[in-house]
Order: C-alpha cells, then sequence, then structure tokens
C-alpha cells in the first residue's frame, strides 16, 4: 500500500497535512509561540532573556526571536514579562538587572516581595530629581481624574490611595516630608495605613538622609513653592 502524499508542511514543526485548511488550523507550541511574537508580555520577556543572556554569559550580539523560542526558559521568561507589564517597576531596566543579579531563581522572578525589597532599596538611592519628577506626575494623573488641580493632592486625595501611591514609589518622602500639606496627609492616616506604607515610608532614614544633603532639600522646598505645594 503506497501512503498518500500530504503536501502541506508546517513550517515550526516540520508536521504534514493532507489539506491546507487542516494546516491553517494547526497549532503546534512552536506555531504558537511565532504567533505571540508582538505581545508586550512577550516582547518585555524576550527582552530580559537577551539581557540574561548579556549579564551571565558575556554575550555580546542579542539572541535572536527564534533562538528564544526554541529555549526552554521561553515560557518563564514570559511569564516574567507578564509580571513586569503588570507591576510596571520604576527603571525597569534597574529592576531586571536587579533579579538577574540576585541569585534567585528565574521561577521567582515574579514574586511581589521581590519587587518590593527591590522597591524600597532604590527609592532610598534615586536620584532626587527623579523622585520629584514621578511624584509630580502622579499628582497630576490623579488631577486629571478627578478634575482636580495637581498641586491640591495632599489636601484632597484619599488616604487609601495615598497609601498606594506611596506604597508603590509613586510618591516619594521627598516631597512628602519637604512640604507641609504632605506632612499633614501623612498625620491623617490611622496605624493600620502608617504600617502599610513603612517599608517605602522609613521616617528614620529620611531624617537622617535629608540633614545629610541640605542642598538637595532645598531644592525640593523650591520646587514645591514653584508649583504651589504649601
Amino acid at each position: 500500500m503506497i501512503l498518500a502524499e500530504q503536501p502541506h508542511n508546517c513550517v515550526h514543526c516540520g508536521k504534514s497535512f493532507m489539506k491546507q485548511k487542516t494546516l491553517v488550523a494547526h497549532m503546534c507550541e512552536r506555531k504558537r509561540r511565532a504567533l505571540q511574537k508582538d505581545e508586550k508580555r512577550v516582547q518585555a520577556g524576550f527582552m530580559a532573556f537577551n539581557r540574561f543572556w548579556q549579564l551571565t554569559q558575556n554575550a555580546k550580539k542579542n539572541k535572536t526571536y527564534d533562538q528564544f523560542c526554541d529555549t526552554a526558559y521561553y515560557n518563564a521568561f514570559v511569564k516574567f514579562g507578564s509580571f513586569l507589564n503588570n507591576v510596571n517597576p520604576i527603571y525597569p531596566d534597574k529592576f531586571i538587572d536587579y533579579v538577574i543579579k540576585s541569585g534567585v531563581k528565574l521561577d521567582h522572578w515574579c514574586r511581589d516581595e521581590l519587587y518590593e525589597t527591590y522597591l524600597y532599596e532604590t527609592l532610598k538611592v534615586e536620584p532626587v530629581e527623579s523622585a520629584v519628577q514621578r511624584s509630580l506626575t502622579t499628582m497630576m494623573e490623579w488631577a486629571d481624574e478627578h478634575k482636580s488641580v495637581f498641586n491640591h493632592y495632599f489636601l484632597y486625595v484619599s488616604l487609601n490611595k495615598a497609601v498606594h501611591d506611596i506604597k508603590n514609589g509613586h510618591i516619594s518622602p521627598w516631597i512628602i516630608l519637604n512640604s507641609k500639606s504632605g506632612y499633614d496627609m501623612v498625620q491623617k492616616m490611622n496605624d493600620e495605613q502608617l504600617n502599610m506604607i513603612a517599608p517605602a515610608f522609613d521616617v528614620a532614614y529620611w531624617s537622617k538622609r535629608f540633614r545629610e544633603v541640605p542642598a538637595d532639600v532645598a531644592l525640593v522646598k523650591e520646587i514645591c513653592r514653584e508649583v504651589g505645594i504649601e
């Protein structure tokens, strides 16, 4: 018995089919990965994959997307890409480097506690200009959403929203503790709210930091005056 030739071949896995429509409906893992190429989570994972090779293997040339698809780590890196898109970390490139250098297993890169450790360490050492700019941007977004003006943020923002913004590094102690309205807002928080922001709002640390860099404190206070934050 002579087997009929199957003229339609999947370019991804090599499997053959009698009919074109069967080939079109066919979905192997390699084809699925090829079709996902332009998804944000996949692109983020691909970027992290290349950075991983640069830092761990001193690679001078980026891997291709096809090479990424062929790796056993594809799904883990795409999962991390989804995490990056969902968390939207501050300084994402630095966060990628942080997890790679941390020694933590790839499967654990998506743990919230790992990002929080990175976040709270980074908030303490980032340039003051970046911290203030991110805070002002957050205030402007709040104002747009609530049809208000951004320099009223500390006066009228809900405390739960403020807790969220402080905890996630969107509003910096630089601007809270160097403005009267920011300080007054924190004084209104209950113990539960204060405990929630504590990792990002270490008052003892910031008090010491402010004493060490009086010129930066003066800059922040000047910016607050210029933009009308009391």
